[in-house]
């Protein structure tokens, strides 16, 4: 299982939400089946539809 805290720690050079949405969409695509958002991304621009953002990149309804 997938979760953003360990995307976040293994990804400490990473300085918005934007640069963390194709992290999760690449993890996503090398076979990850479930992920799990334990944590509020820490950066300053995250929307409040973080989570739903993040599972639309997860689910690969972004590209």
């Amino acid at each position: 299982m997938l979760k953003l805290s360990d995307i976040l720690v293994a990804n400490q050079e990473l300085e918005s939400f934007d640069e963390l949405l194709p992290l999760v969409q690449a993890v996503a695509n090398q076979g990850e089946r479930f992920f799990r958002m334990d944590v509020r991304p820490p950066y300053l621009d995250t929307p409040e539809n973080w989570e739903d953002r993040l599972e639309a990149a997860f689910s690969g309804l972004i590209r």
